[in-house]
């Protein structure tokens, strides 16, 4: 990451006295700026995949990391889980037999070629940068070049984020997120108890649910959380999440 190309992208993006959480923002935007690319979002991960994005360039990026992390699969979380650059230069021909539900997804917001970038130290697992235009086309050699030092300067941002918020840890957490995705783990949580699943099937259970209902997973967990939405094992042992009529949106409003 010490290159002089990486340098100049984080001396642009940090110039005058631009606040440390605001670093992201400027870096996507500069990266779309930069390359032949439409939109650009940075993700963080986990072992379990996306854990909130960090930055998003407009609303195409924002639904794309929305997309993968209700469905649980789609660039950013290949490219995560193997460490190397997924480049997807027609998401149309070969997005579908790939990742079936986020490719259907992305087609319809208008996405025509994504390319995932992880942002890892080492074995440590960051996040990713996930760039995208809604027209296919590979990247050439020197503006693969240019995405990866992209990338590597987000890297580095992400490290100087964790480290400011809380030193001496390797908490994600600390990490400043476009959306909360707390109420999406409680309510992970609740389906498992309902259901008595282990926390991982919840959260399938939880995904599929919203891709089913075409909703976001964030408004269904909501709904979980005021039990509007139950998830309850059957006699035959199958679990369905199912709309609580007893449930009256309007109780306790005056």
């Amino acid at each position: 990451m010490a290159s002089a190309r990486v340098a100049a992208i984080l001396s642009g993006v940090a110039g005058g006295s631009t606040p440390l959480a605001a670093l992201p923002q400027r870096l996507v935007v500069a990266c779309a700026r930069e390359l032949p690319i439409t939109g650009a979002a940075i993700v963080l991960m986990t072992d379990s995949g996306p854990a909130g994005t960090v930055a998003a360039t407009d609303g195409p990026a924002a639904i794309m990391e929305e997309l993968q992390f209700t469905l649980g699969e789609g660039p950013c979380v290949d490219s995560s889980r193997t460490g190397r650059p997924v480049l997807q230069a027609d998401l149309a021909r070969s997005g579908p037999r790939r990742w079936p539900g986020f490719s259907a997804g992305a087609l319809e917001a208008g996405l025509r070629a994504i390319f995932a970038f992880p942002l890892r130290v080492g074995g440590i697992r960051l996040g990713v940068l996930d760039l995208y235009r809604d027209q296919p086309g590979v990247l050439s050699e020197a503006e693969l070049t240019e995405a990866l030092s992209f990338a590597d300067a987000a890297t580095a941002i992400l490290l100087h984020l964790q480290a400011e918020g809380a030193p001496g840890t390797a908490d994600l957490g600390s990490i400043p997120v476009i959306e909360d995705r707390a109420e999406v783990h409680q309510a992970t949580g609740m389906i498992a108890v309902e259901a008595g699943v282990p926390l991982a099937q919840a959260l399938v259970l939880l995904r599929a649910r919203a891709f089913a209902a075409e909703r976001p997973i964030l408004e269904l967990a909501r709904d979980v959380l005021t039990r509007a939405v139950r998830f309850t094992t059957d006699t035959d042992g199958a679990i369905h999440g199912h709309e609580d009529y007893r449930f009256d949106p309007t109780q306790g409003q005056q």
